[in-house]
């Protein structure tokens, strides 16, 4: 590069220096725009009037919100520059920064703008900016950790600006009060002033006090409104609460239960129906006078052709089939006129028409329970011993699909067949097998004898054993023959026959598996009544009667889980959530074999659950 070297007057260079280091304005900062926030940042420390650079910093870090570059406005919007601002120049500041803290998800920055905010502070902007600041208000408030805050903002907008949509606003304020603890909203409630946040405040408390029983909390909506008729929220329920309350009063009253009762599935078709029942029979909520339930045996019929003559009559739900071709005989339909709650699972590619939901013990549920868990602990190399076969398939595919989505890695994946030699199935997983042949190998090459212990691979964290009781109880020890012994074990529900007995478990000491409430549960009063009156309610059937006590509440809650974000149950199987395409997932509860018994190890998560009153829930 060529550089010339131009001669000044000696007196220009003062100047210069002057009209730099003085911020005499050879930049217009009112009508400049910057390359970067650093630029922007170097030009308003230079100005030497503090509004004109405020000024300019805040049209700047506008700019850079309308280009969706909020990183960027926040390096300017934190700037030393702007804590001064003040009137105007300061409320813009706190908008923009509220509004780039959102978008940046920044708890910390959030803290700091709520420090001394209160429900007021959106009042101070002008008429036009009002619904826009308290809600941006809100949301900081409730970013930063303050859901009661954030309500308390959103129910003083809603006596304030009367153009706001009540439905929106409403849905918003309980969103966070949902969220508050229940000491918070006692002690809250306890100091309430004004009619509309007393009002809320008791809505709230009365709901948290309640538990989490469907029936009550609708009763309990339509009393608060009976209690308080001219509160806006009474007017104008959140939409979630309305439809808890017309969920509470609406259910199908005539239900058919499609099950094989004769055949290979009868046994199973007779214990989800035994199950279905009891549990109805026991739900205190259930109106007797009102529902109708039909037992239909779909053993000898086409499905098809029973659904259509469901469809002629007035059933308003059909539970089943349990068969899974049965099933996929209504893939065919765009929409089913009567809603089917299917006990088994169409292929994951199957078109699914509407109105069909899904449930039933699948083992895909159970692998991905696995993976998470292995996650959770920061488990990231796996060995797995799984069992040929169709089920086997389904189980590795769900399983290694959730780890490779969770960062766990499958190092070798054993496949096995029960009457195989299982001492060699292992020395192949922990790569004893391997080991030997590599000695031998060296043998070979240097043509002496060696002396070689074989060794299990290093690399692994943990086993995946997938296996009946009787092949597990073999694995478990030969783990620790090829010194293996002490890496975590863990299982699906198929390790488990759900009978104690603590002298043939011991071999499964330390194995961690998930298994259902129904198995796992010390306490359950449906359980303690079925098994003293009805046959089928332990091991395998009994966890198809506990499947049959699910659908009966499903069945009464399909709009709620399909409709409210959230929205689960906790069954006797686990705790149901619904996927969008209609699918029930289950959630089940894990335990560990300590002498031969198992023990619960933990509880199940707590955020929105929707208890029946019947399942006990389980401490660690």
């Amino acid at each position: 590069m060529m550089t010339h070297r131009i001669q000044r007057p000696a007196l220009i260079l003062p100047a210069f220096l002057f009209a730099l280091f003085s911020g005499c304005a050879t930049i217009d900062l009112e009508s400049h725009v910057a390359d970067t926030p650093e630029q922007a940042l170097t030009l308003a420390a230079k100005e030497s009037n503090p509004e004109t650079a405020q000024r300019y910093l805040l049209r700047v870090a506008s700019e850079y919100q309308a280009k969706s570059s909020h990183s960027a406005a926040r390096k300017i919007l934190r700037s030393d520059l702007l804590t001064t601002a003040i009137g105007e120049s300061q409320n813009q500041r706190r908008l923009l920064a509220m509004a780039s803290a959102i978008e940046l998800e920044d708890t910390s920055w959030a803290q700091d703008l709520t420090i001394k905010s209160s429900a007021e502070d959106f009042l101070n902007y002008p008429a036009e900016l009002i619904p826009r600041a308290a809600n941006l208000q809100a949301q900081t408030q409730s970013l930063a950790g303050k859901p009661l805050d954030a309500a308390m903002t959103l129910i003083l907008l809603s006596q304030t600006d009367s153009g706001s949509n009540p439905q929106t606003t409403h849905d918003n304020i309980w969103s966070y009060l949902k969220t508050v603890s229940a000491s918070q909203l006692q002690k809250a409630t306890d100091s309430a002033l004004g009619f509309e946040n007393q009002g809320w405040l008791e809505l709230a408390l009365t709901l948290r006090s309640s538990g989490d029983n469907l029936d009550t909390q609708g009763k309990l909506i339509r009393q608060w409104q009976n209690n308080w008729p001219g509160h806006p929220a009474a007017q104008t329920l959140p939409a979630e609460l309305g439809l808890l309350a017309d969920l509470s009063a609406s259910r199908p009253e005539n239900i058919i239960l499609a099950l094989p009762l004769q055949g290979p599935l009868a046994s199973a078709g007779k214990a989800i129906r035994d199950g279905f029942i009891a549990a109805y029979y026991s739900d205190e909520s259930s109106d007797r006078t009102k529902t109708d339930i039909k037992v239909i045996d779909t053993s000898n019929s086409s499905f098809g052709d029973q659904y259509a003559s469901f469809a002629s009559g007035k059933a308003d739900l059909i539970v089943g089939p349990l068969e899974k071709e049965s099933l996929a005989e209504l893939a065919s339909m765009n929409t089913l006129p009567i809603p089917v709650l299917g006990l088994n699972y169409l292929p994951p590619d199957t078109r699914k028409p509407k109105g069909l939901f899904q449930f039933g013990l699948s083992a895909d549920d159970e692998a991905r329970q696995i993976a998470e868990r292995l996650a959770s602990r920061n488990i990231t190399r796996i060995l797995a011993l799984i069992p040929y076969g169709e089920w086997g398939d389904r189980v590795t595919s769900a399983l290694t699909a959730r780890m490779q989505e969770t960062g766990v890695t499958a190092l070798h994946i054993q496949r096995f067949f029960p009457e195989d030699n299982l001492r060699s199935v292992t020395a192949d997983v922990l790569g004893i097998t391997t080991s030997r042949q590599r000695a031998i190998n060296v043998e070979r090459t240097i043509g002496l004898n060696v002396e070689f212990e074989p060794r299990p691979r290093q690399d692994a964290e943990a086993i995946v054993m997938v296996a009946e009781p009787s092949i597990a109880r073999q694995f478990k020890p030969l783990f620790a023959f090829y010194y293996a012994g002490d890496l975590p074990v863990y299982a699906p529900s198929i390790i488990y026959d759900g009978t104690p007995n603590p002298g043939r478990n011991r071999d499964l000491n330390n194995v961690i598996f998930t298994d259902i409430p129904w198995i796992l549960a010390e306490e359950n009063p449906l359980r303690s009544e079925a098994t003293t009156y009805l046959p089928g309610t332990k091991g395998q059937l009994g966890r198809l009667f506990a499947m049959g006590a699910d659908a009966w509440q499903i069945s009464k809650r399909l709009p709620l889980l399909q409709r409210v974000k959230g929205a689960a149950i906790e069954g006797q199987t686990g705790r149901l959530t619904m996927t969008p395409d209609g699918s029930i997932h289950r959630e089940q509860l894990w335990a560990q074999f300590t002498n031969g018994d198992p023990k619960i190890l933990n509880q199940l998560p707590t955020e929105q659950r929707i208890t029946d009153p019947k399942v006990p829930t389980t401490a660690d």
